[in-house]
Order: structure tokens, then sequence, then C-alpha cells
């Protein structure tokens, strides 16, 4: 079974369109499959909306949430645990990346029985469109991921991964950051505990962010939260160890974040 998570906040503009365009690409792939649309405490009608769509199709639309808004990280890793499939990913609710690239994404785990495979706008055969100022910032970014992480990929933030359900059971329960740089905690733990198998696939993709909620928080205070919590990552990778099995006793770890064990 593959579990796709989508975290949904003030999205209720294009939830409902969203969530039926991903499970088009899911039933055209004719593999066993579950969206979990995460409701990350919005104030509009984005619950409504999704769980209208979910009520036409129960088996494989389940809608989920919580009262206060907690940050895209959040909502994925609370919409990770309740997941069944043996691979788990998410993917943004906004549709700035075609939802066809599942596919693309799923092909490559079984191409090179990957541990994680990461959607990539510096995937040679990509197509992707944003400006050329947004191009400078994620290089800039990634560069920086490169030199603290020691990573082997181009693009650590584009909104669509999927991971072998062993590497979220050893690495969600470790990882604290809520929000948007909760990517890097995820590949920068992963890594660290030996799921080396690390791949990009290529996206399709027109990054005008008309549905990103980087609007919704701003530009300049994302890219600042960012580069906080980057260095807190590495704070606790490199210094404090926090990662390591020894500091099993100070993870801090909500309920929510064992892992739905009755999967397929």
């Amino acid at each position: 079974m593959v579990s796709v998570v989508i975290p949904s906040y003030r999205a209720e503009k294009f939830i409902g369109k969203s969530l039926l365009k991903i499970k088009e690409v899911l039933d055209s792939l004719s593999i066993d499959y579950e969206i979990i649309c995460v409701d990350d405490g919005s104030t509009d009608k984005s619950l409504n909306k999704a769980r209208n769509v979910a009520s036409k199709f129960p088996v494989k639309i389940r809608v989920v949430g919580y009262k206060n808004n907690l940050g895209k990280g959040y909502a994925v890793k609370f919409g990770m645990a309740k997941a069944k499939g043996d691979i788990v990913g998410f993917m943004d609710a906004g549709m700035d990346i075609n939802p066809v690239g599942i596919q693309m994404l799923l092909s490559h785990f079984e191409w090179y029985d990957a541990d994680i495979i990461v959607g990539s706008k510096r995937h040679p055969v990509s197509k992707v469109h944003y400006t050329k100022f947004r191009a400078l910032i994620s290089f800039v970014y990634q560069m920086l991921v490169k030199l603290l992480f020691g990573l082997k990929v181009r693009d650590t933030q584009v909104g669509i991964k999927f991971f072998r359900r062993e590497v979220l059971e050893k690495v969600l329960p470790r990882v604290l950051v809520k929000q948007f740089a909760f990517d890097i905690e995820l590949l920068a733990v992963a890594n660290y505990l030996g799921f080396k198998r690390i791949y990009e696939a290529p996206i399709e993709s027109k990054m005008d962010f008309k549905n990103s909620t980087i609007l919704t928080k701003g530009f300049a205070s994302t890219v600042f939260s960012m580069l906080w919590d980057t260095a807190a990552v590495f704070y606790r990778l490199k210094i404090l160890h926090y990662y390591d099995n020894k500091n099993r006793k100070n993870w801090i770890t909500p309920k929510y974040l064992t892992l739905n064990n009755n999967h397929v």
C-alpha cells in the first residue's frame, strides 16, 4: 500500500480539486493506496471542503485535523503517523507540482530500491518555471544544506517526497521541526541513521506560489524561520547528538507519532 499525506492550511479554494486530482492519478496506477488530508488548524472552510470530497470516497480518502495551526511539518508528521502504507509520502496541496509526478517518484523507488525519493527541481528532466530570485534563494540554501549535512541531493525543499516505512519508524519519533525546515530534519536524520539510499526524481511544476502557505506566513518570515530551524537541526545533530539512540529518553515524542502498525 502507498499512503499520500496532503497537508492543508487555508486551502478552501483548491483543496477539493487537489484531492480529486491526486486520487485520479493514483487510480491510474492500479495500486492499493490511501490519501490522508490533514487540516492544519484552518480558519476558513478547508476542513469542510475536504470532508465533502472524502465522503464520496471513504475507502480511499481520509480527512483528519486539529484546532490550532501548528505548521506544515507538524501536519505531515501527524498524517504519516496515521498511515498504513509500506511507502508513505506527502505532497503539497496547492498543485504547484503536477501530481502526475507521483508515478515517477514511485517508479524510482523500484528502480533504485530506495529508502527515500525526493522530487527535485534540479533533476535534468524536470520541467520547472519559477522566478530567478527564488531560484537564487533556493540555490544558496541548498549549498548551505550540503555544507552542513552532506546530503547528496541537489534539492531538498520541493513539496513531494516518499519514504520507506522503516525509515519513518526510525526517524519520526526524533524530529522536532514543525514548520518549513522539517524536510531537512527528516532527510538529515535519516541519512545520519544510515538510510543512505536517497535519490532524486523529476517533477513538473509551475511554482507561482499562488496557493502556497508561504504567502499566508510571509516570505521574509518563512526564510528566517527556515534558516533558524536549519541551524537548530545542525546543532542537535552535530553538537548535542540529540538524535542518537542513547538520548532516547530526551526525545519529545507526542503520542500521535506512534505509527499505525496495521499496514499492508
